[in-house]
Parts: C-alpha cells; sequence; structure tokens
C-alpha cells in the first residue's frame, strides 16, 4: 500500500481498537457474521463487533450513524452503575444466592456439625446450610476464591435443572450451561454445530430467581439470532411475555451485585 492510500479502506480486524472522535471501541475478533453491531458493556466499555470484511471506513460511518444511541447508553450506564461492591471474610458478611442474604459464618470448631459435614469432602470451604454460609476460617484469607467456586459448582446445578423448561419452549431439547467470570456480562451464547450450550456469569445466581430466568431466556434467545436485532427481541418476548419488567429490574439492581471485589483489610461485623 502506497504513502497515500487510504487508510480508511484498511480491514477493521488488523486494528484493536477503533478511535473515532470522543469514542473507543475495542475490536472483537472476526466471526462469520454478515451486520456490524456495538455493545455496551456494564461498565461503559465500548465493544464492536464486524464480519471480516469489514473496512475502518464502514465501521467508522456506523459508529456515526449510532452514536446518539451510544451516547444515551452511556448514560445509563453513568446512572445504574454505581461503585464496586466489595466484601469482606469476615464473620457477619452477607452473601446473597438466589436473592436472599445470608450471613457469614467462620468455622474454627472442628467439633462443630457443619465442620463435621464439610469434612466429609475436603474440598468444601464453603457450605450454606440453616439460614448462614460457613466458610472455613482456614480459607479466609482467600475466601472470594472459594465463594465463587461454590456459586459455580452449587448454582451451576440449580441453573442447569432451571433453564430446561425454557429450553424445551425455544425448541431444543438440551441446553448446557457453563458458569464462568464473565466481567461484566451476565451471560453470553452464540449457536453452534453439536449440542447447545450458554455461559452464565458466577455472579448471575445472587439474583431473584425470576432475574436469573431472564439472563437464560436472553442467552437462549441467541442461540436463534446472535444480534441484538428486532427477530431477537421477538424471541425473547415469545418465551417470556414480560421480559421488559425484568430487563429493567436488571439494570436497575444489577449494580448492587457483587462482582468479586475484596476489601484489603477487615474488620468485625456486628
Amino acid at each position: 500500500m502506497g504513502p497515500h492510500a487510504d487508510a480508511g479502506a484498511a480491514p477493521l480486524h488488523e486494528l484493536t481498537a477503533l478511535v473515532t472522535g470522543d469514542l473507543t471501541l475495542q475490536v472483537a475478533p472476526p466471526s462469520e457474521r454478515t451486520t456490524i453491531e456495538i455493545v455496551v458493556e456494564r461498565d461503559g466499555s465500548l465493544n464492536i463487533k464486524a464480519p471480516p470484511t469489514a473496512t475502518v471506513t464502514r465501521a467508522r460511518e456506523f459508529v456515526a450513524a449510532k452514536r446518539p444511541w451510544i451516547y444515551r447508553k452511556l448514560a445509563e450506564k453513568d446512572a445504574l452503575t454505581g461503585p464496586a461492591v466489595v466484601k469482606q471474610f469476615v464473620e457477619g458478611e452477607g452473601f446473597a444466592y438466589l436473592g436472599r442474604s445470608y450471613r457469614l459464618t467462620l468455622v474454627t470448631d472442628a467439633s462443630s456439625a457443619v465442620a463435621s459435614a464439610m469434612a466429609t469432602d475436603p474440598r468444601t470451604t464453603v457450605r450454606l446450610d440453616r439460614g448462614r454460609f460457613h466458610l472455613r476460617a482456614s480459607e479466609a484469607a482467600d475466601g472470594a476464591t472459594a465463594m465463587r467456586r461454590w456459586y459455580a459448582d452449587t448454582g451451576g446445578q440449580w441453573l442447569r435443572r432451571r433453564i430446561r423448561p425454557w429450553a424445551a419452549r425455544l425448541g431444543e431439547q438440551s441446553v448446557g450451561v457453563e458458569v464462568r467470570d464473565l466481567g461484566y456480562r451476565w451471560g453470553s451464547a452464540r449457536p453452534m454445530d453439536g449440542p447447545q450450550s450458554v455461559n452464565i456469569h458466577w455472579a448471575t445466581l445472587q439474583l431473584p430467581p425470576s432475574l436469573i430466568d431472564y439472563v437464560l431466556v436472553h442467552e437462549l434467545a441467541h442461540l436463534r439470532e446472535t444480534n441484538h436485532t428486532p427477530e431477537f427481541w421477538s424471541i425473547v418476548a415469545r418465551l417470556m411475555p414480560a421480559y421488559e419488567i425484568h430487563k429493567t429490574t436488571l439494570a436497575s439492581i444489577g449494580k448492587n451485585v457483587w462482582l468479586g471485589s475484596v476489601a484489603e483489610h477487615g474488620s468485625i461485623l456486628s
């Protein structure tokens, strides 16, 4: 390419980020798609997804056309996103599961009934029992890892049962669920050959079941339509007619969900 060639004609995917005006969008890896999509993440960052043939010029034109929408979405994020929820792994700290809050107890008495139950499986460092979370005191320094593992293991089993009737409504006999840390996304999914599967953030298990259902329905719809097109939302509406209520509620209370941040210095809570 000569020194005076139009840089705008260059392939978009040669860039890691597209800067246009005051907006910076991370360029997602190319995929077998035919349209360009902009995703506003929960933390306010921007991603642009495009087909392999997309050029920088085409992407900038698309961003320019969508600029009012982008600013509106960013304003909504600012209104709904608060400071990171921080937890301390000390006696009395609260952790949510399926919409209910449970206090934390540090297990120090090896002879207690809970400790005895946990001892049957040395890998068990967290247990929900009699309305409280129980964590081995020896694991408190790395309590966040232990809790995330508990949400993934125990909550994952719940999710795999919960998704079955929703998958059936979509016409899928079986859809797998993988529980992962997805950053600021509640879930992700893309249709693939063979058995279908969706990814769900472990933090989603803190939400009430009705909102978890919305997350599951949202990701199931992506197995039929990868982009947030009118067709996508019609699929969501068919599966869950009242989805707009859950969508609005999720955006409102999502800022109160713990994503794994831990206080550097703990203190005993009363």
